[in-house]
């Protein structure tokens, strides 16, 4: 995009759209002020404005095709409290539609049309907007996120971007600088998000981790959930290790989900139902050939654990009420397998509880020897800043916190494998391996699944860049369900086509011999992952493209709506050179001579697979390309 002093202000404009009229904004106060100096010049323009809060400099500079813009306040009053500080644009031109990506695992990503938008859409770290006519799109996203969150707010009134700065002190001379902005046009849509993390993967420090092969396996939660014990996880692994080495199924983890402790908090504590204790049973995890894994939720302490009784200054405050910040409660039923009736948050900036939290990492790793880590409700430790949250040691943002206990993990599990689970996005690049990118499966078809896998969709683009994308667990068994035959395939298939984290829950021993080639196909995946040729269009139908016709290409058309949906996709549309050869395992050849277009009836909830090539197929590849 490229950056104009229109009307005093700045413009940053693409040849489909323009964001109008910027003006700076100061703790959610938007100031419509005319700036004190302007610069311009051939690589571009800067601003400076007075504000009572200070001066607010602003600058949008040409690098090749992007545009990098950075802000500051500095000189500000010293009883000045700075939560959050950035650019308001007051109109948006030639704009039909703009990304809203959640920060974290479960609070999913969506494209907001301005029309239907008469309420403020709030995403994080970056947005993209598509235009109302003409192609591709443009992206606005920090490269940075190791040290503030960032806030994209969109409006009737426009787009506000704000850097959440969290009442730290400012830097040298008193200035409070954010992170820089990227701002650039693009012909596509996936890959103009790809560019982007690109950029961020390139700025991390450190940089992103991408395993070496694909995180598979199996996890206990989706099918013993918080009913476990040492017998009938023995029973589980002795089924999966005799299933996967009889069947050659290239299985990695066997992780132990949630249950082993008694209360959230008290990590190395365990339960009755564990009488030898995790050490022996990761051995003999180990030992079946796996690799052994374990759950945790770090920033989450119980209140009925032994941890709060004993050490009740080691959780965050809340401001407003004095008494500890309660994220979560259950005063029903439903309490986990646990007596909690609240849970609190970690305070990390503690010393004591973080070297506490050290030592609970380091023990499972060396002393109990777990190699694969899932964690749990991450976003715990960020999700709110100091105008909600007391922290033991204040000063710090909620990004910093949050990657002091990230740092302090990697540091002790060292190349141990690490998922994250309802984490944030973007401060994860460069510490964990994988990371989960939606909400949990369950066993029925969910009222709002098509905003769900529409939403997986949308954080597609950091697969294999930032981390391995884990889309949740894979459900196979056939009973204790309320999940269709083929809704359960085509979700299977849609995990399988997006090629990242692959696990599930199931006693594969009890499976059929169709439901395990299912999910030896889902294992068996080429590396890498797919495309999704026609995001942003709003066509509800998923359609998602991996290889390529000379190679072998494979495309999977997934309906997730309750209604009928007829199609037909040119292969153009696709990003496919027609014409070419097209097979349905399930049906054969679609026609006897190659195709320039595919023709499909989806019915609801279910999804169709096809492989294309240039030479006609007589029988489906073993794998998906």
């Amino acid at each position: 995009m490229r950056p104009l002093l229109e009307d005093h202000t700045l413009s940053l404009r693409s040849p489909h759209l323009a964001l109008r009229r910027c003006y700076p904004v100061v703790n959610g106060t938007t100031h419509y002020v005319e700036p004190t100096h302007v610069r311009e010049g051939a690589h571009g323009l800067s601003l400076e404005y007075a504000l009572p809060e200070g001066r607010f400099g602003l600058e949008a500079r040409i690098q090749g095709d992007r545009c990098r813009v950075s802000y500051r306040l500095e000189g500000s009053p010293a009883d000045l409290v700075l939560d959050s500080f950035g650019l308001h644009f007051a109109r948006l031109e030639g704009v039909r539609a703009a990304l809203r990506q959640g920060y974290h695992s479960w609070d999913g990503a969506e494209y907001a049309g301005l029309e239907a938008a008469p309420q403020p859409r709030t995403g994080y770290a970056l947005t993209q907007l598509l235009p109302r006519e003409g192609p591709g799109s443009a992206v606005l996203g920090f490269e940075r996120h190791d040290r503030f969150q960032h806030r994209f707010t969109l409006a009737p009134g426009g787009l506000t971007v704000e850097t959440l700065w969290d009442r730290k002190a400012p830097g040298p001379g008193g200035r409070c600088e954010a992170e820089t902005l990227l701002a650039f046009a693009h012909a596509g849509v996936e890959e103009a998000l790809r560019e982007w993390a690109r950029a961020v993967a390139q700025a991390a420090d450190p940089p992103p981790r991408l395993p070496s092969g694909p995180i598979t396996g199996w996890c206990s939660w989706y099918n013993l959930y918080g009913s476990i014990s040492e017998e009938n996880l023995l029973e589980h692994l002795q089924g999966a290790a005799g299933v996967a080495g009889r069947e050659g199924l290239p299985m990695r983890v066997f992780q132990i989900d949630d249950g082993f402790t008694p209360e959230m908090g008290d990590w190395l504590e365990v339960r009755p139902q564990f009488p030898r204790g995790m050490k022996a049973l990761l051995d003999d995890v180990r030992a079946a050939g796996f690799v052994p894994g374990l759950w945790i939720a770090p920033f989450v302490v119980g209140n009925r654990s032994r941890l709060y009784r004993l050490h009740p200054d080691w959780v965050v405050r809340d401001r407003h009420t004095g008494g500890p910040l309660v994220q979560m409660r259950f005063y029903g039923e439903f309490r986990w397998h646990k007596r909690s009736e609240e849970y609190y948050v970690l305070d990390a900036t503690h010393p004591e509880a973080l070297e506490y939290l050290r030592r609970v990492f380091r023990t499972w790793r060396q002393e109990w020897g777990c190699a694969y880590f899932k964690t749990d409700f991450m976003f715990f430790g960020m999700e709110h800043g100091p105008d909600r949250a007391l922290h033991h040691t204040p000063g710090l943002t909620r990004v910093e916190i949050w990657r002091r206990v990230a740092r302090m993990i990697r540091q002790e599990i060292g190349e141990a494998l690490w998922v994250g689970c309802g984490a944030p996005l973007w401060p994860s690049v460069g510490l964990v391996d994988g990371i989960r990118t939606g909400r949990d499966v369950g066993a029925e078809w969910p009222p709002d699944a098509r905003e769900r896998l529409h939403g997986l969709a949308l954080r597609n683009f950091g697969n294999h860049l930032l981390w391995e994308a884990d889309p949740d667990c894979v459900l196979l068994r056939e009973r204790f369900h309320h999940l269709s035959p083929l809704e359960q395939e085509s979700l299977a298939r849609f995990a399988a086509m997006m090629g990242g984290v692959m696990l599930t829950s199931d006693a594969l021993d009890e499976l059929s011999p169709a439901r395990l080639e299912l999910w030896r196909q889902c294992l068996e995946a080429a590396p890498g992952g797919c495309r999704f040729p026609l995001l942003g269009t709003g066509d509800p139908v998923l359609v998602q493209v991996r290889g390529d016709p000379a190679r072998g290409a494979a495309v999977f058309l997934f309906n997730p709506t309750g209604e009928p949906a007829a199609r037909r996709y040119t292969l153009a549309d696709l990003g496919l050179e027609p014409p070419l050869f097209a097979l349905d395992p399930a049906k054969g050849p679609l026609e006897q001579g190659p195709l320039e277009a595919l023709t499909l009836e989806l019915p609801p909830h279910q999804g169709t697979l096809l492989f294309l090539s240039h030479e006609r197929l007589e029988h489906a590849p073993e794998r998906l390309p």
